[in-house]
């Protein structure tokens, strides 16, 4: 929290009832958001600073009502300040996915959750009437931007020059020859940061309402493989093969009119984007804000890619990967030292 905003947070803590309450920090994220638990004798909220115009919390509250709506577990709004990017919120607690894997829970207990959690979202989507007013589509022009960070952004930090236009159009050229494969499966709403350091497990409800969902202000319309693939190619954590075959499956089995074989088409393609595009997001991380603790996952994501482009509908960008990025280029970047 920047020290000009305390008096305006103070101001609106007490317009919220919530005066000499006291404030520590729970979160802050790869954005210029972040997140402080207020307390309040045994009351607890938790606090979203999203300063704008950086930040706004206009479509984190759009989609909260949603997910509501739809019977699933996301934060409710307690006091709300649009304008100056403040919502005061339920808290869920300190128990993320993450959190319990770490304590002993089992993978085959919280996985299941997760995925049931999606199953739940993407029938209630279907079945009912939407206005998807103010979410954008997951089109090819924003899955184009998003995989141009890794030419953008990873090829810079490793090979030392700028990367030529030419070569940013090749690279562009090989994935818009793919990305039909992404969308021969139903849109839905598509959460983009659904993983296990997002999800709560709330021991106090049951069934998927056990799953609360946290960071969805990204949402999209888009394809429903995208959180499967999120879920299960995960940057930050690896998965057990017989986890994801057992969690693909228990997906597919929900969806039996679903095509198979066009969804696993999409899951391989938006999985192979998004490793791309998170490998120079990370990059960008370390060299534009100097986080460089997330380039330790970067070797995942290596790995996550390389598998991902052994698929047939894939050919395109791994032959431009096999000519272009040569295996000593797969690497984590050098940490770039400002001075």
């Amino acid at each position: 929290m920047t020290a000009n905003r305390a008096p305006l947070i103070d101001a609106f803590l007490a317009a919220a009832g919530w005066s000499g309450s006291s404030r520590r920090l729970l979160a802050a994220d790869a954005s210029f958001r972040r997140y402080d638990r207020v307390t309040r004798g045994d009351a607890r909220a938790v606090l979203m600073d999203a300063p704008p115009p950086k930040e706004s919390v206009t479509a984190f509250l759009r989609v909260a009502t949603r997910l509501i709506d739809l019977g699933l577990s996301a934060p409710r709004p307690l006091h709300v300040d649009e304008s100056a990017g403040l919502l005061l919120l339920e808290d869920f607690g300190d128990r993320t996915f993450t959190r319990a894997l770490a304590e002993g829970v089992e993978d085959s207990t919280l996985y299941p959750l997760a995925i049931d959690t999606l199953i739940a979202l993407h029938r209630a989507w279907q079945s009912a009437t939407h206005d998807a007013t103010g979410l954008p589509p997951y089109d090819d022009v924003r899955l184009l931007e998003e995989a141009a960070l890794f030419a953008v952004w990873f090829l810079p930090a490793v090979r030392g020059v700028e990367t030529p236009d030419v070569l940013k159009v090749s690279y562009l050229e090989a994935w818009r020859a793919v990305l039909p494969g992404a969308h021969g499966v139903p849109d839905t709403l598509v959460l983009r940061d659904y993983h296990v350091d997002n999800l709560m497990l709330l021991q106090d409800r049951a069934g998927i309402a056990a799953c609360g969902v946290l960071d969805f202000q990204d949402a999209v319309i888009g394809p429903c493989s995208y959180d499967v693939v999120s879920l299960l190619e995960d940057a930050r954590r690896d998965i057990a093969p017989a986890i994801v075959e057992a969690m693909l499956t228990r997906y597919l089995d929900a969806f039996p009119d679903l095509n198979r074989a066009a969804f696993q088409d999409s899951y391989a393609v938006l999985g192979a984007q998004r490793a791309a595009k998170i490998i120079g997001i990370f990059t960008r991380l370390q060299r534009r804000d100097s986080k460089a603790q997330y380039l330790r996952h970067i070797p995942r994501l290596w790995r996550l890619l390389e598998a991902g482009l052994e698929g047939p509908v894939l050919a395109p960008v791994k032959a431009w990967f096999d000519r272009e990025v040569p295996a000593e280029q797969r690497i984590t970047p050098p940490v770039e030292v400002r001075p």
